[in-house]
């Protein structure tokens, strides 16, 4: 990083260098000697900056994803959708979910029931309730068992009869092909025959006599070309067909395939479900024929069975709606990794932070490509961004950082918007240090107080932060200020043409003026260094105002 000079500064040095130049241009076509070069002290900004790039990201982005792993079943949303906090996102099939939420609870009401029995309830109205409850969940678990089933098997159906269809259709293809090849072949022989009769030497009959021709019958051509006959040209189109057909096979086959195995997996679960439900109406009847029993019981135990089944009905309801992925936050959809019918895995990684922000250091993330790509790999399905505000993110070498503080002045400057400058201002500096290419550096968080459309997450972008402003004060160009026996001087015109160091107290000292807070007036000349002149009389440039 480097210091940075204002434009404005840089402006007025080069106007005092040009001044020069131009005289020193004119000595040197005279002969005489050069007026020396003069500035007038005027009133204005002093200011230093120190520089660095980085990448604007939104202050707010999500990275999300599902808790559990699953298909997704529906997608509610598409990449540069606005979406508001709460909004259902995508789902996942939530059958088996679903299922073991009734189970669980059909277990947390037969324990109740029975604390309610040990407490001095109905213990056989208690028990018999939970008994009917405990058949009406296992009465729903065949329904659904029943009603996956059916639907695998319909989806078995439908993917066997496409089967047969392609296969009846690749056999037609083929058939087809091997007609036109014949046909094809057998124009192929008649018109090399006729070719052979019309090509008979000069006095030849036999030809001509077989076959009542002169010898220059129109026939398929002297040279015995096919390539008009319907069936030769068919049959490019033949094999085309035929490879489709054979590609439409194997893509049935693999469907077929994929709805027997989903069908085996269902109805594996399926007997699971129903050997769990009933599991539960036979501790349920058990518990209702020992409702009358009136030996010793253990309220305690029996409340915390109750309490763990509570629990385990809460995890169970979790999972259900742990299936629908809702936006925590207002946002826009910026990457989205799966489509409906998909396997995701559960949601994982971490996201490392700026310092003083929510906002994700760009280093970690890089380009909105690779952020998209990096999302993916850390588990996010769905990424939302705030881009209605946005924060710089850079990286200051340890020497630039020691002048960084928080709510200091920044001019923010983008790459790909020329002309635009947004300000912005320093919310915090990392406490600790980085290694970044090999060079020590502390992240600073930069916060953008005026927000362009122009901007977008990602963009490259140069922050000039200036570590020391005074605004509307006396200034001197820095380049006619120096140091003499511990006093910061200028020179200044005499009364006889010759230079008058004058003594002066300095203030802020910027890239390119120096505050003057006593020692010299508003509109008195200053003189500038002699070597500006020479530099800019031989083509060198003029001061630089650093």
């Amino acid at each position: 990083m480097t210091a940075r000079t204002t434009a404005k500064a840089r402006t007025r040095v080069l106007r005092a260098a040009g001044l020069a130049g131009l005289l020193a241009l004119a000595a040197a076509c005279t002969g005489d000697t050069p007026a020396p070069p003069t500035a007038a002290v005027d009133r204005g900004t002093v200011s230093s900056a120190v520089s660095a790039s980085g990448s604007l990201v939104s202050i707010t982005q999500q990275n999300l994803g599902f808790a559990d792993r699953g298909q997704i079943a529906e997608l509610f949303v598409k990449v540069g959708d606005a979406v508001q906090a709460g909004q259902p996102l995508a789902r996942l099939d939530d059958a088996a979910a679903r299922s073991q939420l009734a189970s669980a609870q059909a277990k947390l009401d037969q324990q109740q029931a029975s604390l309610g029995k040990l407490t001095g309830g109905n213990s056989v109205e208690a028990a018999q309730a939970a008994l009917d409850s405990a058949h009406e969940v296992l009465d729903a678990t065949r329904d659904q068992v029943a009603a996956t089933d059916a639907a695998d098997a319909s989806a078995v159906d439908r993917a066997r009869v496409q089967l047969a269809f392609d296969k009846k259709q690749l056999e037609l293809a083929k058939r087809q092909l091997q007609k036109d090849q014949k046909a094809c072949a057998a124009a192929t022989a008649a018109a090399t025959e006729s070719s052979s009769t019309t090509l008979l030497p000069l006095g030849s009959t036999g030809g001509a006599a077989d076959t009542g021709s002169t010898g220059t019958g129109t026939g398929t051509g002297a040279d015995g070309d096919t390539s008009t006959d319907p069936a030769c040209t068919a049959l490019r189109t033949d094999q085309q067909a035929v490879q489709t057909a054979k590609a439409n096979v194997v893509s049935s086959q693999t469907a077929l395939d994929a709805a027997e195995h989903q069908r085996d997996t269902d109805r594996a679960q399926g007997r699971v479900n129903i050997a769990n439900a009933e599991s539960t109406v036979s501790d349920a009847q058990s518990q209702l024929d020992s409702a009358g029993n009136d030996a010793p019981a253990d309220i305690d135990v029996q409340a915390a069975v109750v309490r763990d089944a509570e629990n385990t009905v809460a995890d169970a309801q979790r999972a259900v709606d742990n299936a629908v992925l809702r936006a925590p936050v207002a946002g826009t959809v910026s990457a989205v990794n799966g489509a409906v019918g998909d396997f995701v895995a559960a949601a994982g990684g971490a996201t490392p932070l700026a310092p003083g922000t929510d906002a994700r250091i760009p280093a970690a993330a890089g380009s909105a490509d690779a952020a998209a790509a990096d999302s993916a790999s850390n588990g996010a399905f769905i990424t939302l961004n705030d881009l209605q505000t946005f924060q710089l993110v850079v990286p200051f070498e340890e020497s630039d950082a020691a002048q960084v503080a928080p709510n200091q002045r920044v001019d923010v400057t983008v790459d790909a918007v020329p002309g635009l400058t947004s300000p912005g201002t320093v919310v915090a500096v990392a406490p600790t240090a980085d290694q970044i290419s090999g060079v020590v550096s502390f992240y600073a968080t930069i916060v953008l107080t005026q927000v362009d459309p122009q901007l977008k997450d990602g963009q490259t972008a140069q922050a000039d932060v200036l570590t020391k402003v005074v605004d509307d004060v006396l200034r001197v160009p820095a380049a006619a200020v120096r140091q003499e026996n511990g006093r910061t001087v200028v020179s200044v015109p005499g009364s006889d043409g010759q230079a008058v160091t004058r003594e002066f107290t300095p203030g802020v000292v910027g890239d390119s003026f120096t505050e003057v807070r006593a020692g010299l007036d508003e509109g008195q000349e200053v003189l500038l260094p002699q070597a500006t002149v020479q530099a800019t009389a031989n083509g060198g440039g003029g001061p630089r105002g650093n």
